[in-house]
């Protein structure tokens, strides 16, 4: 009996290739644009299944190449890049990895609070230079201040949740007011951003998201863990460059992985590498969510994390 074919496009968690091995016949997307083409010309009408992940997914002119493809399993929560409206008109199913990184997620967004705020790449940066304390202005807390989080998803209510901690109070603006939460509620993100301290961003992609963020107060700092789409990135250099705003933390930009010089040489900005979930108990639960989401959907039994 013939194993389904499996085309993994994109980077995979190391516990993914072996598994799909023993139970599907695997082809590995080359990087390279013509070798992926030659490979999808050979094998691109056998493809039944694709693993891929939340930047790196197959666009639609690929998927139109695989008639056959019935899931595309992805590693990430995000699903701007799945192409999810195409998938359901032709009746692939969607799946991803939701919770099992909200936790590293929510550490990373306060690792990046605190990063900007207490000054700690510059400090570090002084330290190895053997300069200790020359140049270095007083940094601001933490503690007390104000956060706004727009997107009090299950991230969103995690990173809400260790805030507390450290006495923050808290607002958040989405769509709808959630019941269940005492934060305050803000009817923009703009009314938001004007009442915070930190603005935490983690909001998914997507046209209805585009640059929903371009202002905040000048004592204010931005950490954005969502998507880079999310911000006015010309907006927020500029304010950071005339001090319009205090710092930035981004795990996410524009357009990755090219950085803007402007924020490569700002030394109130902190960047990450789209590096939140980037633990390896995180890439490996999401890895496992990948083959347990493959083999489920071929077994005929219901798939553990569907999108939509």
């Amino acid at each position: 009996m013939s194993h389904p074919d499996i085309l993994v496009a994109g980077r995979m968690p190391p516990n993914v290739l072996d598994q799909l091995e023993a139970s599907f016949t695997v082809h590995c997307l080359p990087e390279a644009a013509d070798e992926a083409q030659m490979m999808i010309d050979a094998v691109g009408e056998r493809i039944r299944g694709v693993a891929t992940n939340a930047v790196q997914a197959p666009q639609i002119e690929m998927l139109e190449r695989l008639p056959r493809l019935e899931i595309m399993a992805s590693s990430g929560i995000g699903t701007d890049a799945l192409n999810v409206d195409y998938a359901g008109k032709r009746g692939i199913h969607v799946t991803n990895t939701p919770d099992v990184l909200t936790d590293d997620v929510a550490d990373a967004a306060i690792m990046l609070m605190l990063a900007t705020s207490r000054q700690l790449v510059l400090a570090d940066r002084n330290v190895r230079a053997g300069c200790w304390l020359k140049g270095l202005s007083l940094a601001r807390r933490v503690s007390g201040k104000r956060l706004g989080i727009l997107g009090l998803g299950r991230i969103g209510q995690a990173i809400a949740k260790r805030a507390a901690a450290f006495d923050m109070p808290i607002g958040y603006h989405q769509r709808h007011i959630n019941p269940d939460v005492s934060y305050t509620y803000y009817h923009s993100p703009t009314a938001l951003a004007a009442d915070s301290d930190f603005l935490v961003v983690v909001v998914p992609g997507g046209s209805e998201t585009d640059r929903m963020v371009d202002a905040l107060g000048p004592e204010g700092i931005l950490v954005n863990i969502g998507r880079g789409t999310t911000v006015d990135e010309p907006a927020l250099i500029e304010a950071l460059t005339e001090g319009r705003i205090r710092g930035a933390g981004l795990d996410v930009l524009a357009d990755e992985p090219n950085v803007p010089d402007a924020l490569r040489t700002l030394d109130n900005v902190v960047l990450a590498p789209h590096y939140a979930s980037a633990t390896v108990e995180t890439r490996l639960a999401m890895g496992q969510l990948v083959v347990d989401n493959l083999r489920a959907h071929f077994d005929g039994r219901t798939l553990l994390t569907p999108v939509g």
